[in-house]
Parts: structure tokens; sequence; C-alpha cells
């Protein structure tokens, strides 16, 4: 893995339900430790990275790669997704054709994200993909995302 961008910091609101499911998911798969996940919605939550603030990093996703650049979007997703190995998941998203469609839709998504029913998200998240998750991972993974036998 590129060393410039990983241990990938992934700056999230876990006080969404889509959010904290999907950041779960991939803190189950995060064996190799190439992420790290910052809860944005935190009391404890200290400075935002230079180059944003909290409100930004609460408005959409936020990543800050090893070397120091700040990633927005989609982009951390392909990043985070790969890091796990689950690359082919998103790797749509960056596809000629789509890439403009999931860079202007993920906005809307995220400003939104509060509104989803709860059992879409359940759907989604909690079941399949987190058994499978749990699977691949084989292990207890704490918050931080760290993960032992």
């Amino acid at each position: 893995m590129d060393g410039t961008v990983y241990p990938l910091t992934l700056y999230y609101d876990a006080a969404c339900p889509l959010c904290n499911a999907e950041m779960g998911n991939l803190m189950l798969r995060n064996t190799e430790g190439r992420l790290r996940f910052v809860d944005v919605s935190s009391p404890t939550f200290g400075e935002p990275p230079p180059g944003t603030t909290r409100d930004e990093l609460m408005s959409v996703m936020h990543a800050s790669t090893a070397d120091g650049r700040l990633v927005r979007g989609v982009a951390v997703f392909r990043l985070a997704y790969r890091a796990v190995g689950l690359g082919w998941v998103v790797a749509p998203t960056a596809w000629p054709l789509l890439r403009p469609l999931a860079d202007r839709l993920y906005p809307w998504i995220a400003r939104h994200r509060h509104r989803l029913p709860r059992r879409l998200v359940g759907w989604l998240f909690e079941t399949g993909a987190r058994r499978a998750a749990e699977h691949a991972a084989g292990r207890r993974c704490d918050p931080d995302g760290s993960c032992r036998l």
C-alpha cells in the first residue's frame, strides 16, 4: 500500500446511523491498521486538520493521508475501501461516466443522511454487509479501529 496515503485518518459523524454503520464495517475489516477513525461528533473531538473546519468535516466525508493531504467526498471512500481490500466495491465511482454522477450525488446524500430510514441503513450495513465484515475480520474490534483475535 502507498506509504504517502496510509494510514488514512477518516473523519466521520458517529451520531449519524449511516456513517456509524459504514465506519463500523470498515473498522471490522481494518485488520492491517491502514485506517484510523476520528468521530467528529464527539464532545472530545479536538482540532480539525489544517485546511478545514469542524462544520466542513460534519458536512461531507473527509480524510487525512499519511503525508498530510486532505481528501474529501467520494475519493475518501475509494481510498478507505481499497485499504481494506474492497476497492472493487467503489471502483465504479471512478469510471469516467459514473464519476461525475457519484461526485454530484454524494453531497446530496451527505446532506440528507440523517433523514435516511433506519431500516434502509440496517438493511445496507447491519445485516449482510456487517456479517460479511465480521466473518472476514474473524476478530474482535474496538471503536478506534484496532482489531485482535
